[in-house]
């Protein structure tokens, strides 16, 4: 979770905005994820798959800030750049949760490129929920992360 909001904040700072407020979780028993308004997402979603290359594994979780439990059939996007900084379909790719919540993306290890670290980008547009735009931070030498997205329910 921390990553995730290291994330947002070293966007913000990069894109010469203010750093994002930290999400306001204390009404609900588990945190929600802090949103980052960046990404390279278009209108379209990802291509259907698991696997965008090879070198990192990233897997997580989604759950509901509300109840602290799984979502499954969830579409998790992701989106990362490839060795020369540049978004393309090839590195984008959609994911289904199953029913404990799980996903798993094969791809290859995030580069940094102009000031930013490496990351993966990913979104998640569920009925009844916030949208969540974020990045997972890659840490330097890591070939595997996890991540636990935490989606906060639409007040109406």
């Amino acid at each position: 979770m921390k990553r995730l909001w290291v994330a947002a904040v070293l966007g913000a700072v990069a894109a010469g905005l203010p750093a994002p407020a930290p999400a306001a979780g204390a009404a609900y028993p588990c945190e929600p994820t802090p949103i980052d308004g960046f990404g390279p997402f278009g209108r379209a979603r990802p291509p259907l798959r698991t696997k965008i290359g090879t070198g990192h594994v990233l897997t997580g979780t989604v759950i509901a800030a509300d109840t602290c439990k799984p979502l499954r059939g969830v579409a998790v996007e992701f989106m990362q750049s490839n060795a020369n900084g540049v978004y393309k379909l090839a590195g984008s790719a959609t994911v289904l949760t199953d029913r404990a919540g799980h996903f798993r993306l094969q791809g290859p290890v995030p580069v940094r490129y102009e000031s930013l670290p490496p990351h993966i980008h990913i979104r998640i547009d569920v009925p009844g929920y916030k949208q969540l735009l974020t990045r997972y931070v890659v840490a330097p030498g890591e070939r595997r992360g996890r991540v636990r997205l935490v989606l906060e329910p639409d007040q109406l």
